[in-house]
């Protein structure tokens, strides 16, 4: 499956981004999809999953600000991210895994190139 991002930017303090993603060449309805983001010089975080029932889970920093969710039919991924913080600040990527459910050991095998959000304060 291929896995193209978009909607990253730069944005003050507060504000708000919609990331998508994009994914073709597989059945993505049977795919656990995520969201992972990097910082310079920080491991990479995974911020949100949903599952294929539409099951979601989130790291404790984005919980009450971040949304994932999907549209089946445009064979599409969001991230709904609200009262950004300068320390939302990474490349953002999507990701997914031929799995029914989104465990927290999840092994995501496919990648999209990634999205930089930038949030300044």
């Amino acid at each position: 499956v291929q896995l193209v991002e978009s909607g990253g930017g730069s944005v003050q303090a507060g504000g708000s981004l919609r990331l998508s993603c994009a994914a073709s060449g597989g059945t993505r309805t049977r795919y656990c999809m995520g969201w992972f983001r990097q910082a310079p010089g920080k491991e990479r975080e995974r911020v949100a999953a949903i599952a294929t029932d539409g099951t979601t889970s989130y790291a404790d920093s984005v919980k009450g600000r971040f949304t994932i969710s999907k549209d089946n039919a445009k064979n599409t991924l969001y991230l709904q991210m609200n009262s950004l913080k300068p320390e939302d600040t990474a490349m953002y990527y999507c990701a997914a895994v031929a799995q029914l459910w989104c465990r927290a050991g999840s092994m995501f095998n496919y990648w999209g190139q990634g999205t930089q959000v930038t949030v300044s304060s």
